[in-house]
């Protein structure tokens, strides 16, 4: 799928399955974080949007701005984070690298170090993006 150019009316209607929408104050900094951390591709950068791509899971970014009308923009918070209780895995994404690379970006956090799970069989870490997701990298252990 070529994320960069197709028509948006046409991208809505390929996507399939489960798809995420994060609301961010920065879409740009999100973006960077996404890219920088965790080596997701990024599509359609501007302030207000953009796609990030994971092993064929497709996030779109919008900014607070351009989601004005949608019932959730009420429930946004202010200020403070975002995403209380919802996390979002990874998988294939080293851990252990990720947490390294966090320290580039100032308002982000490390909430759980890269460990071995042996009941998920993963070895995972817990990050925090600067707009408050969830984000858990994780790798299977070796065998």
């Amino acid at each position: 799928m070529d994320y960069d150019t197709m028509p948006a009316a046409e991208f809505g209607v390929v996507l399939k399955g489960i798809t995420l929408n994060l609301l961010t104050r920065d879409v740009r900094g999100e973006a960077a974080f996404l890219a920088g951390v965790f080596g997701l591709a990024i599509h359609r950068l501007c302030n207000d949007y953009a796609i990030a791509v994971h092993d064929k899971i497709v996030m779109q970014l919008h900014s607070d701005r351009i989601f004005a009308a949608h019932p959730l923009y009420g429930l946004l918070p202010e200020a403070g984070p975002r995403g209380a209780g919802l996390e979002i895995r990874l998988h294939g994404v080293d851990p252990d690298a990720a947490c390294a690379k966090v320290v580039e970006f100032a308002d982000a956090v490390v909430l759980a170090a890269a460990q071995d799970k042996a009941g998920h069989g993963l070895r995972e870490a817990v990050i925090l993006a600067p707009s408050g997701y969830a984000f858990v990298p994780s790798v299977p252990l070796s065998r």
